[in-house]
């Protein structure tokens, strides 16, 4: 399918009865997609957003209020918003799904994909791509447990490894989730041993849509920046994409894919100014979610902002030692204060 012709060639973007405005959604981030950074992402033009991964057992043990409890902060505007869950034993998957459908969460997603070693260990994430009895076990318990109404979506690794088979679990968990009701399966290029080593293969997205038909498909790996997210959809024929690292601290970049696929408009980089708005606006988001935390918070998340500033490696030391509101102010008075243009950032796959 052509994608840079026309908006017309794109159908609507759907996750159950929900319709997206534009193919270029945020994905769940460990330790990044919080509130703050959904809202700010959505601000900049996120059509949807998917919260922090949750381990099973913990939402279907955080007890409200306390300090875990902002997991599960939704407001107004937030919607459609997603809930990642991952975990182990299928049975603690339907409470935990029960939870935060109960919490206000449009969507149930099912995270198969996360490569690294606590969730390998533990039995969780892409470990299930091994076991696809489980896998489909875990699909069938959440999707009987939540609403009719309410989408079930599954994000998955391109298998364990490169053997046949793992590339034979892989479809087999593909083709009978949708035949389980799944509404949505995200496809990340790279194997779970990979982890985040070599380019995501996109040739295999392109025949995972092939074999999907008409079920939607949403396509992930490398996306940092609006010219890869449209190549994306132009290359393999996914009908979205989910943005994930190349969203930390970048949420322009959903605005600038959205402009380039339906406007053929040249993305520029924010100027300094542009990016000073954005980071205060994060802060005071921070502020209210996090309160103490929420310099901690935005020292982390700057260290990617600055990748866009033309006095990067500068900026980055200036984070390395914001301690206090004196710091942050003394940081934007000496690197916002003049507006110029700004860059985009030059990531290192294998550095992020």
């Amino acid at each position: 399918m052509t994608t840079t012709d026309s908006s017309t060639s794109l159908r609507p973007l759907r996750i159950g009865d929900i319709e997206l405005e534009h193919p270029f959604v945020q994905a769940a981030l460990s330790g990044y997609s919080d509130w703050p950074m959904r809202s700010l992402a959505r601000s900049y033009g996120a059509s949807y957003t998917v919260a922090e991964v949750m381990i099973d057992r913990f939402a279907n043990e955080v007890k409200r209020p306390n300090k875990t409890a902002h997991h599960f902060h939704i407001e107004d505007e937030d919607h459609p918003v997603g809930a990642q869950l991952m975990g182990s034993d299928p049975e603690m998957f339907v409470p935990a799904a029960q939870r935060l459908v109960a919490a206000g969460f449009d969507v149930i997603d099912i995270n198969f994909g996360c490569p690294v070693k606590t969730a390998m260990g533990g039995c969780r994430g892409g470990y299930h791509l091994g076991q696809p009895k489980v896998a489909l076990e875990i699909i069938k318990r959440v999707r009987d447990s939540v609403p009719d109404e309410t989408p079930v979506t599954v994000k998955m690794r391109r298998g364990i490894d490169d053997t046949e088979e793992s590339r034979h679990n892989f479809f087999h968990i593909l083709e009978q989730a949708y035949a389980s009701g799944v509404s949505v399966i995200t496809v990340h290029g790279r194997t779970v041993e990979q982890k985040y080593r070599g380019p995501s293969n996109w040739d295999f997205l392109r025949e995972v849509k092939q074999v999907a038909g008409k079920h939607i498909v949403l396509g992930s790996g490398d996306l940092f920046s609006a010219d890869a997210c449209v190549e994306m959809l132009k290359q393999t024929g996914v009908d979205g994409v989910t943005i994930a690292r190349g969203a930390i601290g970048n949420p322009w970049i959903f605005r600038q894919a959205t402009e380039l696929l339906f406007e053929q408009k040249t993305p520029v980089p924010p100027t300094i100014h542009e990016q000073r708005s954005a980071l205060e606006m994060h802060l005071r988001l921070s502020q209210r979610f996090h309160d103490k935390t929420a310099l901690g918070t935005i020292r982390k998340f700057g260290f990617k902002y600055a990748r866009l500033h033309p006095e990067s490696d500068a900026l980055k030391k200036a984070f390395g030692k914001l301690r206090s509101l004196d710091d942050w102010s003394a940081l934007l008075d000496q690197f916002y204060t003049q507006d110029e243009p700004g860059q985009f950032p030059i990531v290192d796959e294998a550095q992020t």
